[in-house]
């Protein structure tokens, strides 16, 4: 079949086309949007899952609709690094700045629009990512004391009640929000905590790992009760077989039963891993009904670039000594491993596998469903830890 005509889109945060098994999740949101639109609060909504879930499209999909429903609307990824934490600052200064400027029409502003844009101004200013000027002068002694708990709750007060003349609500987006440095998390919480009591309508609305609640529970105790929180599982074969399904009759093709089944069974239900199978036995099928052995091809297809991409490209952030913590962990399947296991695997002692595991969870490869325990956020990585073993090894893993 032509390449050209493939209805299949992997990829990072791309959308899928169709988006399948993800209805009680958008049906969350839309009892938000209806709730701010009558006046009536509600609470944040955190998303958490391994990679290749679908965590970011759905993330992206709630964003639109925030978008569709008049919402002012500020979205970022963090980043893990050192230099993502002033850069996730002036991310966020930058575009309420830039999204601030819908608020200016040509007749006459309230005073409340003046205030909420000068604070603005102030907080941009103040984090050093100004170049966007709102035509007001900096608020001064409001959102400008350099500290993030304090600046950030008085720009989103003045900005939520500058919203309010027109029944609108403020939406931050956040993927990788674990990935958020501590100072900035807290002040995020410590908004939201603010925004439930006061009737500000702000909703943070993010996504990141499974680890995401208990970090959030960490850094203030408050955040299990501020958050409507969502774990995103892989799809059930219904859905994972929708996914295949429906694109592919948008060009009058089908699949066989016995090919879908062996599809769906491969992908674990994980929504990336259908898209690529999808995309693959696409491009390997005469068409136009996919069979049993269309599908046992792409599958190897499909597997392969998820090594040379997907896997690959995670086990190349490791370090060889980190990439032995990923192989002595393989032992275990999809885990978890226990510490003490892992550490055993490796001849060390327990207390010296601190620095692995911290650095494979700062890259953002593994993380630690409970106490003593660690596992992949990659599905499917032992499995291609055991597919390479002699090449991880004649590499010096």
């Amino acid at each position: 079949m032509k390449a050209s005509l493939n209805p299949y889109n992997p990829g990072s945060g791309l959308r899928p086309p169709a988006l399948v098994g993800r209805d009680r999740e958008l049906e969350a949101l839309e009892v938000t949007l209806e709730r701010a639109r009558n006046g009536l609060p509600n609470r944040g909504l955190i998303l958490s899952g391994l990679r290749g879930v679908g965590k970011t499209v759905l993330l992206n999909e709630m964003r639109s609709r925030a978008e569709d429903a008049g919402w002012f609307v500020v979205s970022l990824e963090a980043r893990p690094d050192s230099a993502g934490s002033a850069s996730a600052r002036q991310i966020l200064a930058r575009a309420m700045t830039a999204e601030a400027r819908k608020l200016k029409p040509r007749e006459a502003v309230s005073e409340r629009v003046k205030s909420a844009l000068a604070s603005i101004t102030a907080f941009n200013v103040r984090l050093g990512a100004s170049g966007i000027d709102l035509g007001v002068e900096l608020a001064r002694g409001r959102a400008d004391s350099g500290d993030i708990e304090i600046d950030l709750p008085e720009v989103v007060q003045d900005l939520c009640a500058a919203l309010g003349e027109d029944n609108r609500s403020f939406g931050l987006f956040i993927d990788e929000l674990q990935d958020l440095d501590e100072s900035l998390l807290r002040a995020l919480l410590v908004t939201q905590h603010q925004a439930g009591q006061r009737g500000w309508h702000f909703y943070l609305i993010g996504a990141g790992l499974p680890h995401l609640p208990g970090i959030l529970a960490d850094v203030r105790s408050y955040a299990e009760r501020l958050f409507d929180y969502r774990s995103i599982a892989p799809l059930p074969e219904t859905e994972s077989a929708a996914a295949l399904v429906e694109p592919a009759r948008t060009a009058d093709v089908t699949f066989e039963p016995a090919a879908l089944g062996l599809l769906v069974e491969a992908s674990g239900g994980y929504p990336y891993f259908l898209q690529e199978y999808g995309r693959a036995v696409w491009d390997v099928a005469p068409g136009p009904v996919i069979a049993w052995g269309d599908a046992q091809a792409g599958l190897v297809v499909g597997l392969q670039r998820m090594d040379d991409g997907f896997f690959r490209s995670r086990w190349d952030r490791a370090t060889k000594s980190e990439r032995r913590m990923l192989v002595a962990m393989a032992e275990d399947g999809e885990g978890p491993s226990t510490s003490s296991e892992i550490a055993h695997r490796m001849g060390l002692k327990p207390t010296s596998l601190g620095p692995y595991r911290a650095n494979l969870i700062n890259k953002g490869l593994v993380y630690a469903p409970d106490h003593g325990l660690v596992a992949y956020t990659v599905p499917g990585m032992s499995d291609y830890v055991h597919r390479h073993q002699d090449d991880l090894d004649a590499a010096g893993r």
